[in-house]
């Protein structure tokens, strides 16, 4: 008499493997299973970004593009230090020019020998208390800058630009670009998107006005010409020696400007 053999199969599937319920067909996927399938998916994709880019020392653009956009102010939080070394005591006394400009500020401030100012042209919103600090103490002021900035000729040794320019109009710009340039003594240091990136989320166009128009490195040339700038040489050859040597590419245009002689 021969035995027959089991149905190891049926079994397996009779039996409910830690498996087999989620794949079953009528089954329903449990909603925990469902949104902690999407939590480590998200922080895979994290992870590889931070990973594979060398970690925060390394391309910001990508979690930039991550969040909806590029941020010229967050570029200018890694750029500081290359700065440093481009201006040297040019970088003495400086003033920040746009939105979360108190995050520019506050790591300045922490330097030996250095002061800064900013100017937010938006309103600040949901500001944190060093925020308001600064604000309270005439470190920081709220003022749009299609008008005249409240400040002499010449106040500061140099003027940092990023994620303002974008939003004016040619119109505007061929005032405030002259007015920026006015109360810098060394130069003027202006960033920019690139075409094609993000443009301002629809949320934003009631804090901006504007969508963001980003231009081509052409086109502000030939403004910069009309507005009496130039490069600024000598500190835009130690810029590019300082990123050369850190291997870093900026994720968004910068330009080192001085008045035309």
């Amino acid at each position: 008499m021969t035995s027959r053999r089991p149905n190891t199969s049926r079994r397996f599937t009779d039996s409910g493997g830690p498996f087999m319920g989620a794949l079953h067909h009528k089954s329903r996927p449990s909603p925990l299973l469902s949104i902690g399938l999407i939590v480590v998916g998200a922080l895979l994709i994290v992870g590889y970004m931070y990973h594979g880019s060398g970690g925060r020392s390394n391309d910001i653009a990508a979690l930039n593009r991550l969040e909806g956009g590029v941020s010229c102010t967050l570029e200018l939080q890694r750029l500081i230090p290359i700065l440093k070394k481009s201006y040297g005591e040019s970088m003495r006394k400086v003033l920040h020019v746009g939105p979360e400009t108190c995050s520019i500020v506050s790591p300045i401030l922490e330097e030996d020998d250095t002061e800064a100012w900013g100017v937010e042209p938006y309103e600040l919103d949901d500001a944190d208390a060093n925020c308001r600090s600064l604000v309270s103490k005439g470190v920081v002021r709220v003022a749009d800058i299609k008008f005249p900035l409240p400040y002499k000729p010449k106040s500061f040794s140099l003027v940092v630009v990023s994620d303002a320019l974008d939003y004016l109009s040619p119109k505007y710009l061929n005032k405030t670009v002259p007015d920026l340039a006015r109360v810098a003594s060394d130069g003027l240091v202006l960033l920019s998107g690139y075409p094609g990136h993000q443009r301002a989320k629809v949320a934003e166009l009631s804090k901006f006005g504007r969508p963001a128009k980003f231009r081509s490195s052409s086109w502000w040339i030939r403004f910069f010409i009309q507005t009496s700038l130039e490069e600024n040489e000598a500190a835009n050859k130690k810029f590019e020696q300082a990123t050369k040597k850190q291997s870093y590419r900026p994720a968004c245009q910068v330009f080192h400007l001085k008045p035309l002689q």
